[in-house]
């Protein structure tokens, strides 16, 4: 359906803050994710493992090796496969990535390899910064090579990957044609991504002879500065309306150095824009937004996710990570029967999915109502977090029960 397609649908988008633009030295990350209108998103903790020598690790379609430690993360993904959207570690990295068409798109991106979700999911659990996120994921797209369906509902759907890699010091974007890379590092400001490829001539790693393959297929002409987006991209040299929409939207909302938690929010729900969808063949599924502190902030990182659709109306709930984490069931999607990365007829709805679900179809004529209760229950959550996160060495028990505390009483709400 939408394989080797120029003209790709309209979906996702990535953003960052960093300093001078936040309030306090911290980097601010947010992704929405755009993906079928009929897809379950749940979110999911997995703590920090050891695993046993030379074991082997089940992606999505493939086996990978695994590595002896994997750290604690949470993730919002796609129900059905094993990789995520997006998702942040016990040290404060964060990643999100967005679907991308390039000239090197063809059959063989149907090929069962590592989905991009799959690499994301990884660059996590192995990472500790984000360049040696930039690190863990060329290496494994080196070794394994990125391929297979994307959707376990539409056929042939395919697609190249980029990511915004985040941590509290700075960001990193790293772009994929295929096997082939670029990776550009940001210090300050701000910087999105989004279903296009937007490195340039600015590149601070590469594939090895990035420009030799580039020449040798005839994208490049070496008289000319070397451009990651002009040599790769189908648009070449275009920017889409979204893209800079994004990014105005990050400049505007951070121009008085005060960027927070509660702006992102409003980046993520802006419909004029089309950042946020609500309505179509691909909708928002699912939201993060992450609040990255130094180490020596005394402060912990703060991570918040909506485990439902559409960002207007769905509430933002935080999760802090610590030693006694209790994690919610009903944001967690039922386990098919089968094994296989795909289960026709499957409910992977989780239990707060339904219940927004329901509650949305009966309030569809009172939105503004909607609207108002949720704002309630988030602000208070926002204030709660806040008080945890400034008083972190009294109320670590109470950081361990946020985001399960907050499912729990948005469940009330809806019934």
């Amino acid at each position: 359906m939408f394989a080797h397609m120029k003209i790709p649908p309209l979906s996702c988008d990535t953003f960052s803050v960093l300093p001078p633009g936040t309030l306090g030295d911290c980097v601010i990350f947010g992704k929405n994710s755009d993906r079928p209108c009929d897809e379950v998103q749940e979110v999911v903790y997995v703590p920090a493992t050891d695993h046993p020598q030379s074991s082997k690790l089940k992606c999505t379609y493939i086996e990978v090796n695994q590595v002896p430690h994997t750290y604690a993360v949470i993730l919002s993904k796609p129900s059905w496969m094993w990789g995520a959207e997006m998702g942040a570690n016990e040290h404060g990295l964060c990643i999100g990535n967005e679907a991308v068409w390039t000239v090197l798109n063809d059959e063989s991106d149907s090929i069962e390899k590592l989905l991009g979700m799959d690499l994301l999911r990884l660059g996590l659990e192995r990472s500790k910064t984000a360049e040696e996120a930039v690190h863990v994921i060329t290496s494994l797209l080196a070794e394994y090579g990125m391929g297979g369906n994307c959707s376990d509902s539409l056929p042939n759907f395919t697609y190249h990957n980029s990511f915004l890699i985040a941590d509290p010091s700075e960001v990193w974007i790293l772009e994929c044609a295929g096997t082939l890379w670029a990776a550009e590092r940001i210090k300050e400001g701000v910087r999105n991504i989004s279903n296009e490829l937007s490195i340039r001539t600015n590149i601070n790693l590469k594939y090895d002879d990035l420009e030799k393959v580039a020449n040798e297929k005839g994208l490049w002409n070496p008289k000319r500065p070397f451009d990651f987006k002009m040599a790769f991209d189908v648009d070449d040299d275009l920017e889409s309306p979204r893209y800079k929409a994004g990014k105005q939207l990050l400049t505007n909302f951070s121009q008085n150095g005060e960027f927070k938690a509660t702006d992102m929010f409003k980046v993520l729900r802006d419909k004029p824009s089309g950042i946020c969808m609500s309505s179509g063949s691909f909708v928002s599924t699912g939201s993060q937004v992450s609040v990255l502190q130094k180490s020596g902030s005394g402060l912990p990182s703060c991570h918040w996710f909506t485990a439902t659709p559409d960002p207007s109306r769905s509430v933002f709930k935080p999760f802090i990570f610590g030693e006694d984490i209790a994690f919610p069931n009903a944001v967690v999607s039922p386990i098919p029967d089968s094994t296989a990365a795909t289960s026709d007829g499957v409910d992977r709805r989780h239990n707060l999915y339904k219940l927004h679900e329901e509650f949305c179809i009966k309030r569809r004529g009172n939105l503004g109502t909607l609207r108002n209760q949720l704002s309630e229950l988030e602000e208070k959550y926002v204030n709660l977090a806040e008080d945890i996160s400034l008083n972190y060495g009294a109320k670590k028990a109470e950081a361990g029960k946020l985001f399960c505390n907050a499912v729990e009483e948005e469940s009330l709400l809806y019934c």
